[in-house]
């Protein structure tokens, strides 16, 4: 009984001349299918890649009498490429001159799946796990990718991660935030926690960019003195204000490396220790007296405030006031400045927002195999969240001109 055709009758002649291949090459089973069709991208490349050298040199081979360039063909050079069926080995035609540049096959391309790479490392730095990504290549592309293979995939991003923590910067920070998120790590055998080191800085221009991301031991103002001197050896002259949580001789740290920057120390982070420990019934009083403190109009204002929050705390609490006046130097600083720039330094928001964002991308992960697959993550992670950071504060003009005021020898013209 005669197969019924199926299709238009340009599938149709499609579908013969399939036949008719299948027929001469004798292809018995799936794995004969899969060397045809490995043969078959060969033979399309070399066609592709022969038809764009023609251009390039701008003549066709033995058509010496049309040929206008001292440049001639010099053979060609082997190359083996990764596909979904396997490695296919190919031939790519090399000019005398070495100026010849494929741009069908990129002369360190080792795959023709790029786009598939890029698909996963995409899913990677959305917070996938390997195995889920593994899954969704499956389901979607029919494609089986391992574990390690996606590990592999997204490894050949840490050149280009450690190239960028190395890069050079500019040499004057309006601002640097400063802050640290913690991370479980597998190291010798061992889950250890660990900190996470990340500088955030506003140029002179009011855009933001991440400075740099360090995993290290646990918070310490030793690792920030590291982190500091790395961000000098790479051209920061100097931060005219650095804001940061209130770390155990942070402030030191920073006055070693950069001696003339204004430190503010972040109010949010105050607040918080200052309610740990405070009975659920007194926490709306205790607040609204705290509030008086930092929202005053100046540092006079301020000390009264906390003056009248110590006459009435410390009976219950003593440990608030304390930490405060002791604190004070680098509480205090951004009551000399303006409103603008008061609003954004005061708090460790900036830092803060993007770190809350790394933390989603990376809640997948309870344990990171290693240190280097933690910052690999946090890289990628970073990538995708400052595609956003395209502009300037509003307000910044007004904030520069008092930067002006107050920092004018200091910026750079």
């Amino acid at each position: 009984m005669a197969r019924r055709k199926r299709g238009t009758p340009e599938q149709q002649a499609r579908r013969a001349l399939i036949g008719e291949l299948l027929s001469t090459a004798n292809v018995q089973s799936m794995d004969d299918i899969q060397e045809l069709f490995k043969e078959t991208i060969a033979e399309f490349m070399e066609g592709s890649l022969e038809a764009e050298f023609d251009e390039e040199l701008g003549y066709e081979p033995y058509d010496v009498k049309n040929k206008t360039t001292d440049n001639s063909r010099n053979g060609h050079s082997k190359k083996s490429l990764r596909t979904s069926m396997g490695k296919v080995e190919i031939d790519i035609p090399r000019d005398r001159n070495g100026d010849f540049e494929p741009q069908l096959i990129r002369k360190n391309q080792t795959s023709i799946s790029q786009d598939m790479e890029n698909k996963i490392i995409s899913m990677y730095a959305k917070g996938m796990s390997t195995s889920d990504i593994a899954d969704h290549i499956r389901d979607i592309y029919g494609l089986s990718v391992s574990d390690s293979t996606v590990s592999r995939i997204t490894d050949k991003i840490l050149p280009e991660a450690k190239e960028w923590q190395q890069r050079p910067l500019e040499s004057v920070y309006a601002v640097v935030f400063m802050d640290a998120i913690h991370y479980h790590v597998r190291s010798e055998g061992q889950i250890i926690k660990k900190a996470v080191y990340i500088a955030i800085g506003v140029n002179m221009n009011g855009r933001k960019d991440v400075l740099g991301i360090w995993v290290g031991e646990n918070e310490s103002a030793k690792f920030w003195v590291g982190a500091l001197n790395s961000l000098r050896n790479r051209g920061v002259e100097d931060i005219l204000i650095a804001c940061t949580d209130n770390l155990t001789g942070f402030s030191q740290a920073i006055e070693a490396v950069f001696p003339k920057t204004d430190i503010q120390n972040c109010i949010i982070h105050q607040l918080r220790n200052s309610c740990k420990y405070v009975s659920y019934k007194d926490i709306k009083a205790l607040m609204a007296d705290l509030k008086k403190v930092y929202t005053a109009v100046d540092e006079e204002a301020s000390l009264n405030a906390l003056d009248a929050f110590a006459a009435a705390w410390d009976a219950k609490y003593p440990k608030i006031s304390k930490s405060w006046y002791d604190n004070w130097a680098n509480l205090s600083t951004y009551f000399k400045f303006p409103p603008e720039l008061r609003k954004l330094i005061y708090t460790t928001n900036t830092i803060e927002g993007f770190n809350r964002q790394l933390k989603k991308v990376t809640k997948a992960k309870s344990v990171f195999p290693t240190d280097d697959s933690l910052f690999k993550m946090l890289y990628l992670a970073m990538k995708d969240i400052t595609k956003k950071w395209t502009g300037r504060r509003q307000d910044w003009s007004r904030i520069y001109a008092q930067l002006v005021i107050y920092y004018g020898d200091r910026i750079p013209e």
